[in-house]
């Protein structure tokens, strides 16, 4: 059975693994998508789909919402302002661009996280955050 409290402690498991692009595994390096990838293959089992190789500036280069598509292939869509503890949030930067940010909310006002330069971190779902976020995700089976 997948619960939130399963989600949620498997995602604060990964808080300190290093930032690398493309990377997916728990305390050696990960980036934001990682995270997501990771703690999918230890709540869920393998992942669905592999994720292509990527650019750090993929998301100004095309069209669409490629991350956004692939998410709702594989998670739930829900109301972006209905998320809960254990959901998938993606963000985007401008208003203008496709959703190229993820993280996993752990508590109605945080969210872990990996971003270039830094080590993943459980930070405040502050209102820069909120005013960026454009998709909202539950894991499938979550009871």
């Amino acid at each position: 059975m997948i619960t939130r409290s399963l989600i949620v402690a498997e995602t604060r498991a990964w808080i300190g693994t290093p930032y690398r692009h493309q990377a997916s595994l728990k305390g050696v390096g990960c980036d934001c998508l990682g995270l997501v990838r990771g703690v999918w293959r230890a709540v869920i089992g393998d992942e669905p789909e592999r994720a292509p190789p990527y650019a750090p500036d993929w998301a100004e280069a095309l069209s669409g919402e490629p991350l956004a598509d692939a998410a709702g292939r594989h998670f739930v869509a829900i109301d972006r302002d209905t998320f809960r503890a254990g959901d998938v949030l993606l963000f985007r930067w401008r208003a203008n661009l496709p959703a190229k940010h993820a993280a996993i909310v752990t508590a109605a006002d945080t969210m872990v996280h990996a971003h270039d330069g830094a080590a993943v971190a459980e930070v405040a779902l502050a209102p820069w955050w909120r005013r960026r976020l454009a998709y909202a995700f539950r894991f499938p089976g979550v009871e």
